[in-house]
């Protein structure tokens, strides 16, 4: 099965990478989850070490583009085949570096992907 790292997952459950965490499980899809404070998600732990991730197949971004460039190479290192921008973390320039590393780009909604059965 796809694996699939929601990056910027909260604790918070009013917040969508939340929202993210739960529909993905909803739908059988193993998730991950990396955030800057530790803690859980149903079972899903949220780590705050990149390193603790391997065979990524989707990253669904939930942080802005002002905090990526400090996580490009990070994300880079995980070898995803595809890279989710919901909205408000659009970034030209994060996709073209992508797309050179040959990793699909997508902006769209997690949530309404999953809803639609296009996820």
């Amino acid at each position: 099965m796809k694996n699939t790292l929601v990056f910027g997952a909260s604790l918070k459950t009013n917040r969508y990478s939340n929202l993210a965490v739960n529909r993905l499980l909803d739908h059988n899809i193993k998730t991950e989850a990396f955030g800057l404070r530790e803690g859980k998600i149903r079972d899903i732990q949220i780590k705050t070490n990149l390193n603790e991730f391997q065979n990524i197949h989707t990253v669904t971004l939930y942080i802005g583009s002002a905090r990526q460039p400090e996580y490009i190479d990070k994300i880079l290192q995980l070898k995803p085949k595809r890279v989710i921008f919901n909205p408000g973390t659009e970034n030209p320039k994060f996709y073209e570096i992508l797309e050179k590393e040959g990793v699909e780009v997508l902006v769209a909604c997690t949530l309404v992907l999953l809803a639609t059965g296009q996820y």
